[in-house]
This record gives structure tokens, C-alpha cells and sequence, in this order.
């Protein structure tokens, strides 16, 4: 499986770890999941390659904001991302957050459409998609309890892949 958020901050590209801003829910809510038996933190990101699970992003330029990202961004990133994830091919795709997702479809696919969150019926090559809310701290309409639920349905995608 692999995570893709919408692009790094500049403190996770500074420290070199998916996530690490301390405000960012993405690592307490990962935990409460119960996605992995143990408790990983931001700086343990690359540990989880043994349990499967890999992390990248739609975009590698890091900005203080999604709303820093312009067209020109997701033109160049989002062909980049398809080709990794053709090459590597990953059972399951993990897109943080619906405006990840749309510019992934949009600028990777040539396709608009509205997704919802979950399992999507789109699948890239034989990966399939699943859109959780994104975890960072700007987006207050979803709790930390909220997201560990969401990083809960994820689990159970997981498990009922049949590979």
C-alpha cells in the first residue's frame, strides 16, 4: 500500500519524514487505527516499508499550504506519480484528501470527476484507490477520531483485497 498526500511542508521536507509537522494528525491517527500492530512516529516513516506500506506525494514541491500549488505543479508531478505507480504497482493507493486525488485524476489521468471518500471504482492499472480525509491541521472539519475511523475502513479495504 502506499500513502500519497498532496504535497510536503516545508518542515516534513526539511526533517526528510512524511508528516512530521507535530500539528499534523496524520501519525495519531494512523496509530489509533490499528493499520500496524505497533506505534509508529513521523521519524519511523521508513520502518513501515517493512509492513507494506510506502509514502509519496502528488506533488514534490513543498509549500505552507495546498493553496500554494499551481497548475504548472500538478502538470509536472502528477505523470511522475502514475509512473511509480505503474512501476511499483501497489495492491492499494491511499490518496490524502479529495483535492489530492482530483489534481492526481485530472493531471495523471486527463479525467474530472467528483470522488467521494473510500474505495473508489477507478483503479490505476491493477492499484486500487482509496480517499481518506486529508489528516493536515487546516482541515478542522474532520476529528482525530475521525480520521483514525477513516484510516479504519482503509484496514479493512485492505484486508479484504484478495491478494
Amino acid at each position: 500500500m502506499v500513502f500519497v498526500g498532496l504535497n510536503p511542508s516545508f518542515y516534513s521536507a526539511e526533517v526528510g519524514h512524511y508528516f512530521a509537522n507535530p500539528r499534523n494528525r496524520f501519525w495519531p491517527a494512523f496509530n489509533l487505527s490499528k493499520l500496524v500492530e505497533r506505534h509508529v512516529t513521523a521519524d519511523e516513516d521508513a520502518t513501515l516499508l517493512d509492513d507494506g506500506i510506502g509514502f509519496t506525494d502528488v506533488v514534490k514541491r513543498p509549500t505552507p499550504m495546498g493553496s500554494g500549488l499551481r497548475a504548472a505543479d500538478f502538470r509536472k508531478w502528477a505523470p511522475v506519480l502514475k509512473d511509480k505507480i505503474l512501476q511499483n504497482a501497489p495492491k492499494l493507493v491511499c490518496f490524502h484528501g479529495l483535492m489530492a486525488y482530483k489534481a492526481y485524476l485530472q493531471y495523471g489521468e486527463g479525467v474530472k470527476e467528483k470522488p467521494e471518500l473510500g474505495l473508489q471504482g477507478r483503479m490505476i492499472c491493477s492499484s486500487s484507490v482509496f480517499v481518506v480525509p486529508n489528516p493536515s491541521p487546516a482541515n478542522a472539519k474532520y476529528s482525530l477520531n475521525d480520521l483514525a475511523e477513516w484510516y479504519g475502513r482503509l484496514r479493512e479495504a485492505k484486508k479484504s483485497d484478495p491478494d
